[in-house]
């Protein structure tokens, strides 16, 4: 993970020093492009370190784990570790509370992700008729972060996302009114997709997989990004500016250059620099 404390909704981004490598052990990955190994659920990585910091950080990339870099927790880690399980680490924890943390941090990150959208969301001034049910939404969302482990082990988070998403939706009319029907692109096969230069303002790319698209001067103001699928896609010179609903991991895994222009939520990856 590409730790990222600049920016807005400090609370909502990784602090490794705080965690017990949660995002090392409790998630699986696959031998490909992204990971150079196999790895089940629940097993540590074989580069995690005794004091749960990995062992490569500096060299991921170069040894096949760009799948690491690339991914973002919103500062689940820290609260499971710290606030629902107290500061017990799970290598000194019960098996079976530690089995509990593993299946707890998923569903934190999720809930964490919609705190990050529902944030953002009060902070757009054109879907200020909403705040007062965002608002409402995020002491929801906050209060179900602070569950016991039971409770978040019980609970039904695709449908909390689900009525998140309809205040999220809202949003996203209000940010793009009088946007023009052919920007509608939502959940749009783009891969590959050349679009230079291309006139995204306003368009609507939820979901849309933009997996290696050509982006490289286009002019992407204003345009709903929530869930789009930019890994590999050249965001070269490209404008970003007021795109809403962009998270961290989505910049890391794109191309970019120093003249991308960015929303502030989120920050330049140091690899557009160094050479992705």
């Amino acid at each position: 993970m590409e730790q990222t404390s600049a920016g807005p909704f400090p609370d909502l981004r990784a602090d490794c020093a705080r965690c017990f490598g949660l995002c090392c052990v409790a998630l699986p990955f696959a031998a490909s492009a992204d990971f150079a190994t196999d790895k089940a659920a629940g097993e540590p990585c074989a580069n995690l370190r005794e004091d749960f910091r990995c062992g490569i950080h500096a060299g991921l990339r170069g040894k096949g784990f760009t799948g690491c870099t690339v991914y973002d927790c919103f500062g689940a880690g820290q609260r499971v570790s710290q606030v629902t399980f107290g500061g017990q680490d799970w290598r000194t924890a019960p098996r079976d509370r530690a089995r509990r943390m593993f299946d707890v941090f998923p569903v934190v990150r999720q809930l964490h992700e919609l705190l990050w959208y529902l944030n953002e969301a009060l902070t757009l001034r054109p879907a200020r008729s909403l705040h007062a049910d965002l608002r409402g939404m995020l002491a929801e969302t906050e209060r179900l972060t602070r569950g016991t482990p039971e409770e978040l082990g019980e609970l039904d988070v695709g449908a909390h996302r689900q009525r998140v998403n309809v205040l999220l939706l809202r949003t996203s009319e209000l940010m793009r009114a009088g946007a023009r029907r052919r920007k509608e692109r939502r959940g749009a096969d783009l891969m590959g997709a050349r679009l230079k230069e291309a006139d995204l303002r306003k368009a609507n790319l939820r979901g849309a997989y933009l997996i290696a698209a050509d982006l490289t001067g286009a002019d992407l103001r204003g345009a709903d990004l929530i869930g789009a699928d930019l890994r590999a896609a050249d965001l070269t010179d490209a404008d970003l500016t007021g795109a809403f609903f962009l998270t961290q991991p989505q910049i890391n895994a794109a191309r970019g250059s120093a003249g991308t222009r960015l929303p502030g939520s989120v920050t330049r990856p140091g690899h557009w620099t160094a050479g992705f």
